[in-house]
């Protein structure tokens, strides 16, 4: 899945990884002689998706620092094998007493990194997606109340 297809694909995600974009991209100023009318008018401006979307496609490895920030933590492993050396990944959530393997082994540690954030992604999304609402149903625009008030006024 491309970077545009990832942001896509998880709009919750996607606020979070803009963001930190933005974040560093400001950072980066700190120690420059930048004005802040310009830094105030690039958080305005903000960062199009396809341009995200193409700094994901060209360097996966800077979404590392996101996904850490969120306890998102990823973890590569080499293996070697009569084919030559091999590639996983497994991702650690905070929540977990051992790290969750991803998908497979790789030939080339580039194919384990954009599963591993593809999966990082979704992690993200289910945890910044609220819990859904429970809904109560309102019988004849009546008010309901406790049954122990309605068990008091029935006497």
């Amino acid at each position: 899945m491309t970077g545009l297809e990832l942001l896509e694909k998880y709009p919750l995600a996607k606020n979070v990884v803009k963001d930190w974009f933005m974040k560093s991209m400001l950072e980066s100023f700190k120690d420059e002689d930048v004005p802040e009318e310009f830094k105030q008018f690039m958080l305005e401006q903000g960062i199009e998706d396809d341009k995200v979307g193409k700094l994901i496609d060209v360097n996966v490895r800077i979404l590392f620092d996101v996904f850490d920030e969120n306890d998102i933590i990823i973890y590569f492993m080499i293996f070697s094998s009569p084919e030559g050396v091999r590639f996983s990944a497994a991702i650690h959530t905070g929540n977990d007493e051992v790290p969750n393997p991803i998908g497979k082994q790789y030939n080339t540690r580039k194919e384990a990194e954009h599963a591993a954030v593809e999966a990082a992604f979704e992690i993200l999304e289910t945890k910044l997606t609220p819990p859904p609402v429970e809904e109560i149903e309102v019988i004849d625009d009546e008010i309901l109340t406790p049954k122990e008030e309605t068990d008091e006024t029935d006497n």
